[in-house]
């Protein structure tokens, strides 16, 4: 596709356009006297760059004819500006080419008038891009036939390859339509690669700097990184023939991101390029979808797979129709990308809604085209403004996010991944603190319950706020994730000053039920739960104040107050009464590691994960409590893939960082390329602490983290 592109950016002539548009689609009579027509009517016509402005719509049927053998959309193609632009009506168009014809004719006319209708010509950038965004939603809107669409970007396309006869202003406005416009547009159709070019084209106008940066460095280590893919390429290859592949089953070749992509990717993530991972990737074609689990499977037992990174497009299809499985693996030291898709797919992922044509060939019908336009309204409904437009270069707006509707049609726009409980906290605070249940296109769900563009969304809220702790990492909003943590840290707060309360009641109670409301000794009773020491500073006081209050006889009453360590398997209980067994209650399940606490039941000592419900009400009355912790230490495994830089002594300061965090390294696999500024290198470790977050929120203060799961995740 690219190659057609390059060589349609040179031609300048009507003899040269007309050469292409032959190679691309067989040519009828009707077809012949289309061109025919087409350069009578623009004879007098020329573009700014001063060619025939016959070389526009001819080049445009060309790039049209590549994507569909329909004779009409690449007719429509060549006549698409006659009716706006010269002395023919539709009717006369209609009367020749029939009704298909005059139909996309007429819909890339509407287009124009609708252009113009919204087209401002003040060179604010706020009021262009507001104009542009408008010009999108009535674009959409007005489409009732999906080749007009695809005959549009098409038209777009060649306007983006010969951008460079107009002024700059010129330019940053078409390319700013474009990226707003266009570009989405032919990424819903899922016709990634016109997708690719449009962004790339606006990209070189609107970023000119950043572009060039990023195309000097494929420029200047493009053959570096290939030749040293070559040698993964090689293994893959020989790694499936062994397997029963042969070449007429599968094709193997590699792709380069494109430059838009690769800028997104560093803002996303923020990272330079040379740590942007999949600039070159493996893609492998097979017959059928069940190879592309069988390929899958063996590169997996080849290579180690990085967990995170593993997408599987094929048994989940994006809206678009797209489907691939993504995979990322860890092999001789370097990271590669992986690609594996059917060869029906692949002419899918690359032409998108136009395959159907592909595929139909002539006998195209409309009724086909009804779902694409479905989905297609969310695009338009969306209500980006433009400082989210500026902050798509960070956001990847146009693909990672959700529209979801209210039941009275209010609009809501999500990050990609979102579930209710999200949209309930996108809402208000407080309705998302009170979310009990809610309910997607009137069917009962869970809040956890992902949301998918155009789903309609209601939440029932209870009379009291909820604190659900465990879910902070399940929610993808900052919104939702800092009403959380507030939420739990208030709830965690009074739980911790009530347990602290009820403790030291509980240990001075053969003295005094509730001693605490009897002393003037001031108590940090948040502390109890967690430190021991504490406990037994804060003991003596409380003896202190009461025999210098109460005297002898006060001091005979508590002589008998003296704490011991109960052992019960990994729990430790501290008490000055006898405890003859402790058990876990069946409503919380709390695993090692979580937070806990006890409540005294006789001689027992009952364990609750500290933010149980059933526990919280018996905190709240009073019940006496143990001071309990995990009795021995237990040690967690994790592995990671993290990137250092190429310099001496890199690996050592990590592995020094980490021993002096008691990490304990298993296993280490590094292969230093010299000439490569970033190394990749995994490492298996065990610790003490279960909190895996923690852990590498600690390694990420040193480095950059690729990959981070531990031991119990496969179980998950």
């Amino acid at each position: 596709m690219n190659s057609l592109f390059d060589k349609i950016k040179l031609i300048n002539s009507i003899d040269e356009a007309t050469k292409v548009l032959k190679e691309s689609i067989e040519f009828s009579s009707i077809l012949q006297d289309a061109l025919a027509f087409c350069i009578q009517a623009h004879k007098t016509q020329f573009r700014k760059s001063g060619e025939p402005y016959a070389v526009h719509p001819i080049l445009v049927a060309s790039i049209t004819a590549h994507f569909s053998n329909d004779e009409a959309m690449v007719i429509a193609a060549l006549l698409h500006d006659v009716v706006e632009d010269t002395k023919y009506e539709l009717s006369y168009i209609q009367n020749i080419y029939g009704d298909d014809v005059a139909h996309i004719v007429n819909g890339l006319t509407k287009i124009s008038e609708i252009k113009e209708h919204e087209h401002i010509s003040s060179v604010s950038d706020e009021k262009l891009l507001s104009s542009a965004l408008s010009f999108r939603k009535m674009l959409i809107a007005s489409i009732s036939d999906v080749r007009v669409l695809v005959v549009k970007l098409c038209d777009r396309a060649h306007n983006m390859l010969t951008l460079d006869a107009l002024p700059s202003e010129k330019q940053r406005r078409i390319s700013e339509e474009t990226m707003v416009v266009y570009a989405p547009i032919s990424h819903r159709l899922g016709i990634s690669s016109l997708k690719n070019l449009l962004e790339d084209l606006s990209f070189y106008y609107l970023y000119p700097q950043q572009y060039k940066e990023i195309d000097m460095y494929l420029q200047d280590n493009q053959q570096k990184l290939q030749v040293e893919f070559n040698k993964f390429i090689s293994e893959i290859e020989n790694l499936l023939e062994v397997n029963g592949y042969n070449s007429e089953d599968i094709q193997i070749t590699s792709r380069i991101k494109h430059h838009y992509s690769i800028y997104l990717k560093m803002q996303r993530k923020g990272v330079n390029i040379d740590e942007v991972l999949d600039i070159l990737a493996l893609r492998i074609l097979t017959k059928d979808p069940i190879d592309c689990y069988s390929v899958l499977g063996f590169i997996h037992t080849n290579s180690k797979p990085l967990v995170s990174r593993f997408k599987d497009y094929v048994a989940l299809p994006k809206e678009n129709g797209y489907q691939t499985v993504h995979t990322t693996v860890f092999n001789n030291a370097k990271i590669y990308e992986v690609q594996i898709r059917t060869f029906d797919m692949h002419k899918i992922a690359e032409f998108g809604i136009a395959a159907h044509w592909i595929y139909k060939g002539k006998n195209n019908t409309l009724d086909t085209q009804e779902p694409c336009l479905n989905w297609l309204k969310s695009l338009g409904e969306s209500n980006e403004n433009i400082e989210e437009f500026y902050d798509d270069a960070k956001q990847n707006l146009f693909s990672e996010e959700v529209v979801v509707y209210s039941p009275k049609g209010d609009i809501f726009t999500l990050p990609r991944g979102s579930v209710a409980y999200d949209f309930a906290y996108t809402i208000h605070s407080d309705v998302g603190n009170k979310a009990i249940s809610c309910t997607i296109n009137k069917t009962k769900k869970p809040l956890l319950t992902e949301l998918k563009n155009g789903d309609i969304v209601s939440i029932n809220t209870s009379s009291e706020s909820i604190a659900r702790c465990s879910w902070i990492d399940m929610v993808k909003t900052t919104r939702a994730k800092k009403s959380i943590k507030v939420l739990c840290s208030t709830k965690l707060n009074t739980i911790d000053k009530r347990s602290g309360k009820n403790i030291i009641n509980t240990i001075f109670s053969r003295y005094n039920n509730s001693v605490i409301g009897n002393i003037k000794t001031k108590v940090a009773f948040h502390k109890i739960p967690y430190i021991l020491d504490y406990i037994k500073h804060v003991k003596k006081k409380i003896e202190k104040e009461i025999v210098d209050k109460n005297g002898i006889f006060a001091r005979f009453k508590i002589k008998n107050l003296k704490f011991k360590e109960y052992i019960f398997d990994n729990i430790a209980i501290y008490s000055n009464f006898s405890i003859n067994s402790v058990s876990f209650d069946h409503c919380c399940h709390p695993k090692f590691g979580d937070d806990i606490l006890a409540l005294k039941v006789n001689d027992s000592a009952v364990i609750h994960h500290k933010m149980c419900d059933k526990a919280y009400k018996e905190i709240m009355n009073d019940h006496k409590m143990f001071y309990c912790k995990w009795a021995k230490g237990k040690l967690f495994t994790y592995k990671m893939v993290v990137s250092l830089q190429s310099k001496r002594g890199e690996l050592a300061r990590l592995l020094t960082f980490l021993s002096e965090h008691e990490i304990n390294i298993l296993f280490i696999e590094y292969g230093r390329d010299k000439y490569s500024q970033t190394q990749y290198c995994e490492i298996e470790f065990e610790t003490n602490d279960e909190n895996k977050n923690k852990i590498k929120s600690i390694v990420e203060q040193q480095t950059r983290v690729i990959e981070f799961v531990s031991a119990s995740d496969a179980y998950k």
